[in-house]
């Protein structure tokens, strides 16, 4: 199981450590250098000392020469100072001390990077070392390093090209989370992402819980952990927007309306229900005067406006007939609470989807069922499609085919430069396009049509096969419900697709 802080999977032979001969040194000449990747838990346990003391330092350390005739320690800064302390009795009591075996690097000096990096592969091997000095390490060697040896410490530590970026913000988490995501088994980039969304409510239950699903449906693949972190931006952005229009508030000096206690009247109105004491309507501009220009915010963040106490500023109530809340009312407010969040999560749900499509499409070889759909929506031109193609609309295509600033994508360039064995791979991103582009709106979830359904189910039937690698989220799927084929042809439609799967072989 992967852990939080990523551990050297393949560790590159450095080669100049094995040919370097072993020196004694003076062990009062060791200091810990400044590239050691451990900063805390630095000083050795009693039972080091206790072994040191009676065998001396079996293993080489290993050093760097400094300006000053020191030797800074970036490998066996714990046994050097175990052998310091062991030294100091032994003058105590008049016996003779021990020098330090070591590997004097000076073909590290100036390479502090690769430095750093030997240092985190020699602690991470080691007990104890925190996995915020790991972290650390990571991005500190990452960063110090060349091309070359960056390439060559990432495919050692088992990280991506990102690697240094991710534990720069993976290190914004405290301690204990941080051991509770290595324990969960986040990667790095999981790690760091949890500390992206860290301020969201629960962020951390849910990404474990969606981590967790996807480790008990086997296969390497983060569906479910992809459609938390949606749903969690999604949350995320909303509150960002919650909070802008309350600073806009506080900062135009307009109090926010909080809800009564319970048993308290609220003797607040909208103005929508308000008028002036000559019957004229209230507005957020002629009611601005007002000691009790106030607001609430709606579902979706809106400034509703308000007279926080009509009666006491002489406003009256517009006339109406009186009309106590009915089951019905709860039923269509909750309704439309409904709604909203369905909303909000099938907007949410398009980054994981066209990730995904993203990567169906840049596969060495499309899956076939992808490919039918492609070819029988060519053939069809069904109205969605050919409606597509009218807008001109190539931002979404660019993404799919990996153009580096879509909005400038000049798609005769890439055509005439794609090679023939692509070809369904870019129609099948094209057709993928005009499908994103006709469930684009919100409330799509409340009315899709076949052709719709049919896109996401075959989504859905190529993440299973793809290991698990994209889940459809709730909206989606409680959207395609009526649209299921029967048990026995869907048996029969995951059979074909996983048959597919096996001759798509990703690049």
């Amino acid at each position: 199981m992967a852990t939080a802080v990523s551990t050297p999977t393949e560790s590159p032979a450095p080669p100049e450590e094995n040919t370097t001969q072993v020196v004694l040194l003076d062990a009062a000449l060791l200091v810990r250098d400044e590239c050691n990747a451990r900063e805390h838990d630095t000083e050795p346990d009693e039972k080091l000392i206790a072994s040191v003391k009676e065998i001396g330092v079996e293993e080489p350390i290993s050093v760097r020469p400094k300006p000053d005739g020191t030797f800074g320690v970036f490998k066996g800064w714990r046994r050097a100072q175990a052998q310091q302390v062991a030294n100091a009795a032994a003058e105590a009591e008049g016996r003779p001390v021990r020098a330090v075996k070591a590997y004097v690097r000076e073909d590290l000096l100036g390479r502090d990077g690769w430095t750093r990096f030997l240092s985190l592969v020699e602690n991470d091997h080691r007990e104890g070392m925190s996995e915020r000095d790991t972290l650390k390490a990571q991005e500190l060697a990452l960063i110090g390093m060349d091309d070359i040896d960056r390439r060559r410490a990432a495919k050692a530590l088992g990280v991506g090209r990102n690697a240094a970026k991710q534990a720069k913000a993976a290190q914004k988490l405290d301690d204990a989370a941080l051991r509770r995501a290595a324990a969960g088994g986040m990667d790095l980039e999981q790690t760091a992402q949890l500390a992206e969304v860290q301020d969201v409510p629960n962020a951390e239950r849910r990404l474990l819980r969606a981590l967790e699903r996807d480790h008990s449906e086997g296969g390497g693949g983060r569906g479910h952990w992809d459609q938390e972190m949606a749903l969690l931006k999604a949350e995320q952005a909303d509150a960002v927007t919650r909070a802008k229009v309350l600073a806009e508030l506080e900062a135009a000096g307009i109090p926010l309306l909080t809800r009564p206690s319970y048993g308290q009247k609220d003797p607040s109105q909208p103005l929508s229900e308000l008028t002036t004491g000559l019957g004229n309507p209230l507005t957020e501009d002629n009611h601005k005067g007002c000691p009790g220009h106030s607001a609430r915010l709606d579902d979706e963040h809106r400034p509703v406006w308000h007279c926080s106490d009509p009666a006491q500023y002489g406003h009256k109530v517009r006339p109406k007939p009186k009309k106590p809340r009915t089951e019905q009312d709860e039923k269509a407010a909750e309704e439309r609470r409904k709604v909203i969040a369905c909303n909000r999560a099938w907007k949410a749900a398009v980054e994981p989807r066209q990730d995904f499509v993203t990567r169906l499409v840049r596969m060495k070889t499309l899956p076939d069922a992808a490919r039918v759909f492609a070819q029988e929506v060519l053939l069809t031109l069904p109205y969605y499609y050919s409606s597509w193609t009218d807008k001109h609309e190539v931002e979404t295509l660019a993404r799919f085919l990996g153009i580096k600033e879509p909005e400038k994508a000049d798609l005769a360039e890439t055509a005439a430069q794609l090679p023939k064995a692509r070809l369904a791979n870019a129609l099948f991103a094209q057709v993928a396009a005009a499908c994103e582009y006709g469930i684009r709106e919100p409330k799509t979830w409340l009315h899709l049509t076949t052709w719709q359904a049919r896109y996401l189910l075959l989504l859905e039937f190529l993440g299973k096969a793809d290991n698990g690698s994209y889940q459809l989220s709730e909206v989606e799927q409680q959207a395609v419900a009526s649209y299921r084929p029967t048990t026995d042809s869907n048996t029969d439609r995951e059979a074909s697709v996983e048959a597919d799967s096996d001759s798509s072989a990703d690049a």
